[in-house]
């Protein structure tokens, strides 16, 4: 089972919105330790994901949390790069963490703070960390996209397509269809403008 564990929330709202990303990606385990005070907000960002926020649980602190639930494997959050002084862990990158966690057992991804994220010794209750590589000029992300960036990876290790069937379109076969398309929208009178806007057949 994985939980999703976010440290003293400071907004409703973030609350929510990472209901709402949770159950994008199939999640529904959310745990707050030492949140503020759960107001409408966090049902109303939360959209379809309510029942996350109704059957959300609480503990005063990560440590209580990891004990009592004998958690088998931690993972934190941390804008910082690994290697950094401050950091009390390597730091991986989403991807790594995917192709190398076993979720057989129960799994914590661990966001913090909106403004100071995870202390030393929250980090250091975490078997690792995670950190997505970012831009120098902003480094940090918003709790949320950060955790959408975690669950794509995770999810995306379980869901599979079948692309294996696909092969590439000749030139021939484009432009044959761009054509096809051209005589349907004749036929449908399309609006001139709305057309400039589609595929051109190399005729024109």
């Amino acid at each position: 089972m994985i939980y999703v564990v976010f440290v003293e929330p400071e907004t409703s709202g973030n609350i929510g919105f990472l209901a709402r990303t949770m159950k994008n990606f199939g999640l529904n385990q959310l745990i707050l330790i030492n949140p503020c005070s759960l107001e409408n907000e966090a049902y109303y960002q939360s959209m379809h994901a309510r029942e996350i926020i109704y059957n959300h649980q609480e503990y005063s602190t990560l440590g209580e949390f990891l004990e009592i639930n004998r958690i088998d494997f931690a993972v934190g959050t941390t804008g910082t790069a690994g290697g950094s002084y401050n950091v009390p862990r390597i730091a991986v990158t989403p991807e790594n963490l995917a192709q190398s966690l076993n979720v057989e057992g129960d799994v914590a991804l661990v966001f913090g703070r909106e403004g100071d994220g995870l202390t030393n010794h929250e980090l250091e209750l975490c078997d690792v960390v995670v950190s997505i590589p970012t831009h120098d000029s902003y480094p940090i992300l918003n709790i949320t996209h950060a955790a959408a960036i975690i669950f794509y990876e995770l999810f995306k290790t379980e869901k599979e397509y079948p692309v294996e069937d696909l092969d590439e379109a000749s030139l021939e076969e484009k432009q044959g269809l761009i054509e096809y398309m051209d005589d349907v929208l004749d036929n449908l009178d399309y609006p001139p403008i709305k057309r400039r806007m589609l595929p051109q057949s190399s005729g024109e």
